[in-house]
């Protein structure tokens, strides 16, 4: 079993200005970077127009197989970051079998904010707050 865990920070509308300060320190280019704006249509989500241009995840590589992640909180699809509820672990996971079995158990008796589906990124992703207040995020990249 091949699981790779990655800090994954939230922050209320600067993560862009946060990430291109970690960008100076690490070097390197961004993996990926995407907005809200940039997201299709989701039932039940919205956030305000002015959201569009905040980041919905960015990933800086750091060294060797270590990502730095990050999005922007805000609107339906991410409550507002609170300083020391902000970090979340981001799980990698290489089968949606394993990603079931590590979500299943890291979140029994936690909060699930967001059970494993398949997304619009084309991976099988899900979220919770494990019964210690850990906030962890499991993801299974389907481009591969």
């Amino acid at each position: 079993m091949a699981i790779a865990i990655q800090p994954y920070l939230t922050f209320n509308g600067y993560c862009e200005e946060a990430f291109n300060f970690y960008k100076s320190v690490f070097g390197g280019d961004f993996a990926h970077i995407s907005r809200f704006g940039e997201m299709p249509p989701q039932e039940g989500i919205s956030f305000p127009e002015s959201f569009a241009k905040k980041i919905m995840h960015v990933a800086l590589p750091v060294s060797g197989q270590f990502m730095l992640f990050g999005s922007d909180a805000g609107g339906d699809c991410s409550p507002e970051a609170v300083v020391g509820n902000n970090i979340s672990l981001s799980l990698q996971i290489g089968s949606k079998e394993e990603g079931d079995k590590i979500f299943d158990a890291l979140s029994a008796g936690g909060t699930i904010t967001m059970p494993m589906e398949v997304t619009f990124w084309n991976a099988y992703f899900g979220m919770f707050t494990d019964k210690f207040g850990i906030n962890w995020m499991v993801n299974v990249d389907l481009n591969s």
